[in-house]
């Protein structure tokens, strides 16, 4: 009796010891499994971790670069190989290595000894002449330690740009007032002086004053326009707008001005309807069929015309027959104070803005301006405008 009582529970013991080597060996699959399970969560969060800080960067405007403790180069987002034309993995390169660039390496160095260094300006050696703004500062670790170097990369070209046109600007509009101002101030005391007692004298020295006003008149009001239109201010008022008629009032405004150089004023423009401001049209029209006028020569011809472009846009032109414009002068023609001839155009009594307002109406309308000229052939301005 006893030994089948003992030979039981030993087969039990048996099946028990069975039972739980099978259930240690599930439990040991499952939590081999959840490892695994764990392991590939990790890789692939620190795979997407790395997937968003790669979008962060590349995401950003200003161009990114960080170098590791031995001054390689660690990672470089998209704006920093495009704003130094870099196609190529940079990872592992140092900066002389990557860019050639000594005056980023001297920064680095600067960086190493002093930390961190602000709204440092690089001026990149290339055709373009383009300026960065660079802030960069060392990276330490918890314990204090140097990990690497930050640099940040900002463009300031657009900005150096604009400084230049702004000193540019001033420096002319202040040259054009000089001219008049000094003229009036002289014959006025001259006048001041006894001249006004000679009625002859008084005369002409009153024309060369009023002249010299209307000068300065006429320099005001044109700066006062292309302020509205370069700043936006100034809104169109669209409507259909009939070239043909608008260009006939136009020609016959100015039908005197052309008498007094014999010149024939030809109307050419068929019967087109643009989407335009018709004023700021008008004055467009003005501007270069007066330009044509004035510099073209006596007893010339000048014509506008136009046509329907293959993609829908209207072109018109106005040519003169002058002694028209050197090749290295028509890329600048629209520029403010630009004048081919300075001393012709000054006696002229133009500004220097004529041209400029007319790209920038045009410009406003959606439209592109350009010249043609071969010289002693005369010149063609041409300009687009959306149909109506």
């Amino acid at each position: 009796m006893w030994f089948f009582l003992f030979i039981l529970t030993l087969i039990a013991l048996v099946a028990l010891h069975f039972w739980w080597r099978r259930k240690f060996a599930a439990l040991q699959g499952q939590r081999t499994a959840e490892i695994e399970t764990s392991q590939r969560r990790q890789q692939q969060t620190s795979v997407d971790a790395k997937a968003q800080q790669q979008i962060l960067f590349n995401s950003m405007l200003e161009g990114l670069l960080l170098l590791d403790r031995t001054q390689k180069i660690y990672l470089a987002n998209r704006s920093f190989k495009n704003l130094f034309g870099q196609k190529v993995e940079l990872r592992g390169k140092t900066i002389l290595e990557a860019l050639r660039l000594h005056e980023l390496d001297d920064l680095v160095k600067r960086v190493q000894a002093e930390g961190q260094v602000f709204d440092y300006e690089l001026k990149l050696p290339d055709l373009n002449e383009r300026w960065l703004q660079v802030n960069a500062a060392v990276i330490n670790n918890s314990a204090g330690e140097r990990e690497g170097t930050i640099l940040v990369f900002h463009d300031l070209t657009r900005l150096k740009q604009l400084e230049r046109q702004r000193e540019e600007f001033v420096a002319n509009v202040s040259h054009e007032l000089r001219t008049p101002l000094s003229l009036i101030k002289g014959y006025t005391e001259t006048l001041l002086d006894g001249a006004r007692n000679n009625p002859e004298v008084a005369e002409r020295f009153l024309k060369i004053i009023e002249r010299n006003t209307q000068r300065l008149d006429l320099l005001i009001q044109d700066l006062l326009t292309i302020s509205a239109l370069e700043s936006g201010r100034m809104k169109l008022d669209l409507a259909p707008v009939n070239l043909h008629a608008l260009a006939e009032k136009v020609l016959s405004f100015l039908h005197a001005k052309a008498e007094n150089k014999n010149a024939q004023l030809i109307n050419q423009l068929p019967e087109l309807t643009a989407n335009a401001d018709v004023n700021r049209l008008d004055q467009v029209l003005a501007n270069l069929v007066d330009n044509a006028i004035k510099y073209g020569r006596a007893e010339g011809r000048v014509i506008v015309g136009g046509k329907i472009c293959d993609d829908g846009r209207l072109e018109i032109f106005v040519r003169d027959d002058g002694p028209g414009i050197p090749p290295e002068a028509l890329d600048r023609v629209f520029e403010r104070f630009y004048r081919v001839d300075k001393a012709r155009s000054r006696d002229q009594g133009g500004t220097g803005l004529g041209l400029a307002i007319v790209k920038h109406i045009i410009h406003a309308h959606g439209g592109e301006v350009r010249c043609e000229s071969e010289l002693g052939k005369g010149a063609t301005f041409f300009f687009t405008l959306p149909a109506a």
